[in-house]
């Protein structure tokens, strides 16, 4: 019997930007919480050729706001954090993971570039609250960053280094 040619795997699928969110929150030193948004991203999931994907997710911090808050979403832009003038995007590239992941939750691990410095990073994966993620409901992820590991050592007297960020996502394409 001939062999078969391998099966190209199928184009990316693209994050479904009207129907997909991502947040940050940072918390100052006297307790108060500073919810935020991005409203302006663009992603995909890449299918590889050996059956796993792989997430690649540009954030524009240029447009990252503090709804209702306009002093608080310029001071976000700026160079004391984001340096959005200076860097406009942030870039978070995962390693390649099983599909399961999305149903059962777990580690998503990855490359976050913000501000020109690159680290691995990991975000947590919930699990899914429908039997067909990406679909029917949203893939649900959540992890921290420290400020200071992407140089934004300013405001550490009224803020916390830790800054949390929120994805609950659909895709256009729903592929495999």
């Amino acid at each position: 019997t001939p062999c078969a040619a391998p099966q190209p795997p199928p184009p990316a699928a693209t994050f479904d930007t009207a129907h997909s969110w991502l947040g940050f929150e940072v918390r100052t030193r006297f307790g108060q919480r500073m919810a935020g948004e991005f409203p302006r991203f663009e992603g995909q999931v890449e299918y590889l050729p050996d059956g796993r994907h792989r997430v690649r997710l540009r954030i524009a911090t240029s447009e990252a706001r503090i709804p209702d808050r306009p002093r608080y979403t310029a001071w976000m832009r700026s160079q004391s954090f984001f340096d959005a003038i200076r860097h406009p995007w942030m870039e978070f590239v995962s390693e390649p993971y099983e599909p399961a992941l999305l149903r059962a939750g777990g580690p998503l691990r990855g490359r976050l570039t913000l501000r020109r410095v690159s680290r691995d990073q990991e975000l947590d994966g919930a699990p899914a609250a429908c039997a067909r993620p990406r679909v029917h409901c949203d893939i649900q992820a959540g992890g921290a960053i420290e400020r200071a590991d992407y140089g934004m050592r300013e405001w550490q007297f009224a803020l916390s280094d830790e800054v949390r960020m929120e994805v609950r996502v659909r895709l256009l394409d729903p592929a495999p």
